[in-house]
């Protein structure tokens, strides 16, 4: 197999990038910072394989510069950031990371499910500000989650993961998605039903859904308004997916009770007023911040780009046809 070369436009965990090294000559932005579009344009020129990060928007223009990139491997099971017909068109295979953060991003959604319920973001801050006087009857009162609905828009892998966990806590699950999904509802009990109904009855929404153009600004002024006001609203899926002016004016006029947020419509940006909101947990994007998972993302993008490599098929790859016309000349 030829040694690629290969540029990281970011740094991934080492087990990652050792098995990357071994193979290929590889050069990795180590600054800790998301390249501009004019960085990123010029350190892809020349590559045969690039490692990309869901921050890294790999346009038509990227692509134009890439001349002899054979692939883009996405560290991210969203690929929303990744032009696949100009890609396509260009002969350049992508790839993403699936499967492997199911388990912990649907843990990150009950931790914030869990962090908003129950105020621990904002008595933690209360108590470490010298404030916390002594034990008192109304002193931040919460919501219960036992015996609460709880409404999953999504019904794939990660929506499947955080809807069984509700069973621990005795919920009654709804769902919605694109089709009722019989493996969902035996696993979970869960009953599918459409949003509206959805968001009128949950206690809890959380959102598992990818960013498509049918579900930008899924979760706006009207859906906030059919919401319960003791309502939380999580999201780990994407920031697009939910209006965030609108999220805003929402807790602020206590349509909604409150939300823990892991993504952002402007990411990194956040909506004017947002963070000044105490009935808000608010993330940055780290669902899939654990050792192990990070690690087996890397292992997966590396995995790709190293198949690409030898002339097969990437297992990940989003754009099949490519490879026939790569690799059968």
């Amino acid at each position: 197999m030829k040694r690629w070369n290969v540029y990281v436009t970011n740094e991934i965990p080492k087990p990652a990038l050792d098995m990357l090294e071994e193979y290929c000559d590889i050069e990795v932005n180590r600054s800790g910072q998301v390249l501009s579009k004019v960085q990123l344009i010029d350190k892809v020129q020349g590559r045969d394989a690039v490692l990309s990060l869901l921050t890294d928007s790999i346009d038509a223009e990227v692509m134009e510069a890439a001349k002899g990139v054979k692939i883009f491997a996405n560290y991210a099971v969203g690929y929303n950031n990744l032009d696949i017909p100009a890609a396509t068109e260009r002969g350049i295979m992508l790839s993403n990371t699936p499967g492997v953060l199911t388990d912990t991003t649907a843990e990150m959604a009950w931790a914030l499910l869990f962090s908003t319920a129950r105020r621990v973001a904002e008595s933690d801050k209360y108590t470490r500000m010298d404030k916390f006087k002594g034990w008192g009857p109304m002193l931040f009162l919460g919501q219960d989650v036992m015996n609460k609905t709880v409404g999953v828009i999504g019904a794939g892998r990660i929506g499947l993961s955080f809807a069984k966990r509700a069973k621990a806590f005795d919920m009654k699950v709804l769902y919605t998605s694109t089709a009722a999904n019989p493996q969902f509802e035996q696993a979970t009990g869960g009953e599918f039903v459409s949003l509206k109904e959805l968001l009128q009855a949950s206690d809890f929404v959380s959102i598992h859904t990818p960013l498509l153009p049918e579900t930008f600004h899924l979760i706006g002024e009207n859906e906030f308004k059919l919401m319960k006001k003791s309502a939380i609203l999580i999201n780990t899926s994407r920031g697009p997916v939910v209006d965030e002016l609108a999220l805003v004016k929402a807790l602020q006029a206590g349509e909604i009770w409150g939300a823990g947020l892991d993504v952002y419509e402007w990411e990194p940006a956040l909506a004017e007023g947002l963070k000044e909101l105490d009935n808000t947990v608010l993330c940055p994007h780290i669902a899939s911040a654990t050792f192990d998972t990070r690690t087996k993302m890397g292992i997966i993008a590396v995995s790709n780009i190293l198949a690409a490599a030898r002339g097969e098929l990437p297992p990940n790859c989003l754009n099949s046809e490519v490879y026939q016309s790569i690799f059968s000349k």
